[in-house]
């Protein structure tokens, strides 16, 4: 399950910067707005199945409460995803590591 969340950490991040640096642009410098409800709704989802798999993944597996807040709050800012992972990536070493 950590490697499904990890993945769709990388897809919700995908989704925050198309929609921030892709179609937003595009309505608001362009007059284009075409692109934001499509990538908005698409990264809506993307935000709920990283919230859902952020509880799957996690619980259980001796996240402290501040780990649990910085991989929810990365979630909320464009990079945050990208920028969580190698923490993510180690986690997921340390927890292989255990159950090996």
């Amino acid at each position: 399950m950590f490697k499904i969340f990890r993945i769709i950490t990388l897809i919700e991040g995908v989704t925050t910067l198309a929609l921030f640096l892709v179609a937003m642009p595009l309505k608001y410098w362009f007059d284009t707005p075409g692109l934001v409800p499509p990538v908005g709704m698409i990264h809506g989802w993307a935000f709920i199945a990283y919230i859902v798999a952020m509880i799957a993944a996690l619980w259980g597996k001796g996240f402290t409460p501040l780990e649990w807040a910085r991989t929810t709050i990365a979630s909320f800012f464009p990079f945050g995803t990208f920028l969580n992972d190698p923490f993510l990536k180690r986690k997921q070493a340390e927890l292989e590591l255990a159950s090996a």
